[in-house]
């Protein structure tokens, strides 16, 4: 996986290297995204900072996301995501930001929301858009797939 991650890494610098700058904002991911994009040299040319939001109170308090989208849609949620997305964005002023809310496990699941539920969101200066992805493995396993999810969504972007 790591192998992925590197090659994914080395195509956002090539399209984001004094073109675009991005942001991001992770709970489920830890700052996974983060690591992996500030991994080789040059990345202070495209990546400006990450938030690593893991409670609800450092989403509402650090990304200003609204408690009530929380309280009605739950934190592991597209609602959350897109919010957290829109927000990281307008507070790092990047061209581009992803943000990650999901359960990696091995607790923390219920009947709706399974282990391995994440959802994204990629917000740009246009536009923000929000997904759900459902991932299998063990918490390491969970969080490496999700990285990768929000390596090719920047990718996606760029094409």
């Amino acid at each position: 996986m790591q192998d992925k991650i590197n090659h994914l890494v080395q195509k956002i610098k090539k399209n984001a290297t004094g073109k675009n700058t991005i942001s991001s904002a992770e709970s489920c991911t830890g700052g996974m995204i983060a690591t992996s994009l500030t991994k080789i040299a040059g990345a202070s040319q495209y990546f400006i900072n990450g938030f690593v939001t893991y409670s609800t109170e450092a989403k509402i308090r650090i990304l200003n996301v609204d408690k009530t989208i929380i309280d009605r849609y739950g934190v592991i949620s597209e609602e959350t995501a897109h919010a957290m997305a829109k927000n990281c964005l307008k507070i790092s002023k990047t061209d581009l930001s992803i943000a990650t809310t999901g359960i990696t496990g091995p607790g923390g699941s219920n009947e709706s929301i399974p282990v391995g539920t994440v959802c994204f969101a990629l917000a740009s200066q246009k536009n923000v858009w929000s997904y759900k992805h459902f991932f299998t493995g063990s918490r390491e396993i969970i969080r490496c797939k999700s990285t990768i999810y929000a390596l090719e969504l920047i990718n996606d972007w760029f094409n």
